[in-house]
């Protein structure tokens, strides 16, 4: 809100929307609920609230954690698994999950997802899962992963690990079914209310999607958060952000 020349009730309005609105809202949406006369500005703010979702001391994920990763963007022609990456426009994204156990009704041991965390990533190699999953993921966690290469002993150690061997792409979801309708939600989410993001972008687009799926059953809760941990954060500038570098 730093010298923002949008109102500060306009800025309330926004932090609202975006905390509520389970959809989420693009900016073209919030320039009509709020009557502001630039899309760019709406964007600009959006950014701006986006930035102040992530609270650097937000407590890690524990316990059982699915963990995966899925690719964000267009076709690839001539690309397969998770070399498609290196095609223009493509983004490898990891998540990881909490799996909370539960007994229904009838006395069944059920699972629901917990709490979320995702990333961008340059690669699916060892050194980049092992940076994703020290700085995400309790030490003595226990990781339910594919058996991708990746999670090798160096990058799990500290860890527990679970590998449930995913013998064709069809069969993944069965083998870590949280973590999988996390990203179909989150592709859907990114198609049907911003469609489609720029890569450069996207990690921002992550942090609001977290931010939201974390605080799903608290809305309200979410608002006020959101309120809380912004006036923590420094301004970001239209400039700074339109600059940003690809990751």
């Amino acid at each position: 809100m730093h010298r923002s020349h949008v109102p500060v009730q306009e800025w309330f309005w926004a932090a609202y929307l975006v905390a509520t609105h389970t959809p989420g809202i693009s900016a073209v949406q919030l320039q009509r609920q709020l009557g502001i006369s630039s899309d760019t500005t709406a964007w600009h703010m959006l950014h701006r609230l986006r930035k102040g979702m992530v609270n650097e001391n937000r407590s890690h994920l524990s316990g059982l954690i699915e963990a995966d990763e899925t690719i964000i963007g267009g076709p690839a022609k001539r690309k397969r698994g998770r070399g498609v990456t290196a095609a223009k426009h493509k983004t490898l994204v990891i998540g990881a999950v909490e799996v909370l156990s539960y007994e229904d009704k009838k006395g069944k041991r059920c699972e629901r997802a917990g709490r979320l965390r995702l990333s961008t990533l340059d690669d699916a190699g060892e050194v980049s899962i092992r940076n994703f999953l020290t700085q995400n993921i309790d030490a003595g966690s226990t990781l339910r992963t594919d058996g991708w290469r990746g999670y090798s002993d160096a990058a799990l150690v500290g860890y527990k690990h679970r590998v449930r061997v995913v013998r064709t792409p069809e069969r993944a979801h069965r083998v870590a079914p949280h973590i999988h309708r996390v990203f179909s939600n989150l592709k859907t989410w990114l198609n049907g209310t911003h469609h489609g993001v720029e890569p450069k972008y996207l990690q921002s687009y992550l942090d609001e999607f977290v931010f939201r799926f974390n605080r799903r059953n608290t809305p309200m809760a979410a608002f006020q958060t959101l309120l809380g941990i912004s006036t923590q954060k420094a301004p970001l500038t239209l400039p700074e952000l339109v600059n940003r570098s690809q990751p």
